[in-house]
């Protein structure tokens, strides 16, 4: 497979498989990732659709790297786009669990769907999802440490999502403490950046 090929079906299913894992993680019902907790507060106060919501949030926050100079790439647009959309299909098609323990395993199951996910979207070097460029550009513009701009910019969405009605729990935390090993766990076995290297020489 030529490797534009490959990067952008790289691309494209890490984006879907990332909407349909935060959909498992959300219908599991333990609790979800900050930002997802911040679009389920929203969707519940304004009756969009948690997948729309989702896109609306990514847009908003890109909007926010005009004055943070940030420059989107081609995986910045498809990641406000698709991962919001998947998500709003797959939650009707992801069953409710029946007790802790079917709930506990959807959890997991979540968390390493998106895990694998982020490798995938990552390792095709479209550039940077909306909110990861946010943290960025608040850590170079202000020079904050990248793990500051990050944890301030998540308790605050958490914190505004939870006050909205969204869903913090166990899950959260084992969302937080999961999902970074998990990516970079999958990057290494997808990351076209050597590859990519490779093609510009």
């Amino acid at each position: 497979m030529p490797l534009g090929v490959r990067r952008v079906t790289q691309l494209m299913i890490g984006l879907i498989l990332y909407g349909v894992g935060v959909a498992v993680v959300v219908v599991a019902g333990l609790g979800v990732d900050p930002w997802t907790v911040l679009a389920e507060g929203l969707a519940l106060r304004t009756g969009i659709g948690l997948g729309w919501m989702t896109n609306i949030i990514g847009l908003a926050v890109l909007a926010l790297w005009i004055p943070l100079h940030q420059k989107p790439g081609v995986g910045t647009v498809a990641n406000i786009l698709v991962v919001g959309t998947a998500l709003q299909f797959a939650l009707p098609l992801v069953p409710t669990p029946e007790n802790l323990l079917q709930a506990s395993g959807m959890l997991l199951a979540g968390v390493a769907l998106v895990g694998v996910a982020g490798g995938l979207y990552i390792g095709a070097r479209f550039g940077a999802g909306p909110r990861d460029g946010l943290m960025t550009g608040i850590s170079g513009r202000w020079g904050w440490p990248l793990w500051f701009a990050r944890t301030a910019v998540e308790i605050t969405v958490l914190t505004i999502g939870w006050a909205l009605g969204g869903t913090v729990g166990v899950g959260t935390v084992v969302y937080a403490l999961s999902i970074g090993p998990a990516s970079h766990a999958a990057l290494r076995v997808f990351d076209t950046r050597g590859a990519v290297r490779i093609g510009r020489t």
